[in-house]
């Protein structure tokens, strides 16, 4: 899953993204309101974290802006602010969650996981042919063993199976995942697909990683 982090304190913004990815997210960080609202516009995100009290324009007028634009992306608003009154406005500007510094991480994450939660979704597993993905543990398994994914192979693996029999491009896979800013080249998406392959291998799965040449990977049943 994908986050755009908007906070302009520099120090908090990098110990979030840290502790998002290790959680198993993506996550761009912006420290402007500018920015965010650039990103959000252009970037294709699952959720954003939005600071309110930012430079060149606060988190509420981004928020705004955004649903102005028909924009319905999940946003929780962070802020050191604490009034009942602030935290109506950020609400009826259409924020999904609002939380006051400081807070516990720990909370931050569970509002996120409440957040993005697929409301007809009845529990937190993919399933195709014999291998489920269990999105809160990231397990990977089948009826003989498990193994607990790393963030970015859970990533790439929770991308195939939650669209079975459609090619995902290698772009594709970069832009989700490895996000905008980053200098990874295409090939490390093949070395990631090269290890879930053997994962899926030694799960004796009755289900592949299938390549298109010059398209990209699907999920397809083994026939």
């Amino acid at each position: 899953m994908r986050l755009l982090l908007a906070e302009d304190e520099l120090s908090l913004a990098r110990a979030l993204v840290k502790i998002l990815e290790k959680n198993n997210y993506t996550a761009d960080a912006v420290y402007n309101g500018a920015d965010a609202l650039a990103y959000l516009e252009t970037g294709d995100y699952d959720a954003a974290i939005l600071d309110i009290m930012m430079p060149q324009m606060d988190g509420i007028t981004v928020l705004k802006k955004l649903r102005e634009q028909g924009n319905r992306i999940p946003v929780i608003m962070l802020t050191a602010k604490a009034e009942v009154d602030d935290k109506v406005l950020g609400l009826d500007s259409g924020a999904n969650d609002y939380l006051t510094k400081p807070f516990d991480t720990k909370e931050l994450l569970a509002r996120l996981r409440a957040m993005t939660r697929n409301q007809n979704v009845a529990d937190t597993k993919l399933t195709f042919g014999n291998i489920s993905l269990d999105r809160a543990t990231f397990e990977l398994s089948s009826p003989t063993d498990s193994f607990r994914l790393a963030n970015k192979e859970f990533q790439m693996m929770e991308m195939l199976m939650r669209n079975p029999h459609h090619l995902i491009s290698t772009e594709r896979f970069l832009e989700k995942i490895w996000g905008f800013d980053s200098d990874s080249e295409i090939n490390v998406v093949w070395v990631y697909i090269s290890y879930l392959r053997k994962k899926l291998a030694a799960l004796h799965a009755d289900i592949q990683i299938t390549v298109t040449r010059n398209a990209g990977y699907s999920l397809e049943e083994i026939s």
